[in-house]
């Protein structure tokens, strides 16, 4: 497939970009509708939300979860390292840091889809020859030109051979039992299928839920547990932890390691004001993941 470009001032388009440039089957996940180079590193994505999503609005429609920022900032550096950076589809992007601040006044539900531009500043690029070896990006996600979000993201891309080799062969399919999760409102979720949390004998300890057939975070089929999913599983420990009072707003997350489909995940909380959250996954005697959780009073 030949990477489509787009010039300076190109206007977005009225159809999605091409979901293999976002790293997505479904072309109803893919959230990002065009781009262009502004400068030197400097790019406009345009993106639009939809108003109902299974995961990304609330119940009552009335608002857009901060996670949405994320995987529009994803599929924002995904779309970039593609198209402007020449990464070829088929290369692997592993995630190392994530951080992202939301203001939440911006993220309403209107009458129409809500319309973004992205702002992105690609601000350090290694290269493996001719090849961009990893990254780092800052974006800017505006509103009607009102700031929605901004968010710092590190990410390494792997060709197919370096990561076989580094990968091996592990499973592609889930081995832990789907044991039953937390009581969905209490993570505010509707459907007990979203639950990603399940309770153990601690009240701040979790066994990760991992549903390979889910459409959202495993929207195609992947050898290990998502960022998003192991993002998801902080939110909801943020829910619960705070019995609703207080909403996840920020999120500073720092990926390790990769997290396999066969083997159980632990998810834990530690608070000491209330308000910021620290939140760890293990596996096995390897912490895979952590994220500092920043809340709001509802």
């Amino acid at each position: 497939m030949q990477r489509p470009r787009q010039g300076a001032g190109t206007p977005s388009m009225t159809a999605t970009v091409p979901r293999e440039l976002v790293h997505r089957a479904a072309v109803a996940e893919t959230l990002l509708t065009g781009w262009s180079r502004t400068g030197p590193d400097r790019f406009q994505v345009s993106a639009q939300w939809p108003r109902a999503h299974e995961l990304h609005v609330s119940s009552d429609r009335t608002s857009y979860d901060p996670l949405l920022v994320v995987e529009t900032v994803r599929q924002s550096g995904t779309l970039i390292a593609h198209t402007e950076y020449d990464v070829p589809l088929g290369h692997h992007f592993v995630l190392n840091e994530f951080q992202v601040e939301t203001f939440r006044r911006h993220l309403a539900v209107e009458a129409l889809p809500a319309e973004l531009t992205v702002e992105v500043a690609f601000t350090d690029v290694r290269y493996r020859g001719t090849r961009p070896s990893a990254a780092r990006y800052t974006a800017d996600v505006l509103r009607a030109g009102e700031r929605v979000a901004r968010a710092d993201v590190a990410f390494t891309c792997l060709n197919d051979a370096v990561y076989r080799r580094l990968r091996g062969e592990p499973s592609r399919s889930s081995a832990v039992p789907l044991w039953p999760g937390l009581p969905a409102t209490g993570v505010e979720r509707v459907s007990a299928a979203d639950v990603v949390l399940a309770p153990t004998d601690a009240s701040d300890r979790w066994q990760l839920r991992v549903d390979t057939a889910h459409p959202v975070f495993f929207d195609h089929p992947l050898d290990h547990v998502p960022g998003m999913l192991l993002l998801e599983a902080a939110r909801q420990a943020a829910w619960w932890w705070t019995d609703g009072k207080r909403a996840p707003v920020a999120y500073h997350a720092r990926f390790h390691r990769y997290a396999e489909l066969d083997s159980p995940l632990w998810i834990g909380l530690t608070s000491e004001d209330g308000t910021e959250l620290q939140v760890v996954a293990e596996q096995g005697e390897s912490t895979i993941f952590e994220c500092r959780v920043g809340t709001a009073g509802r």
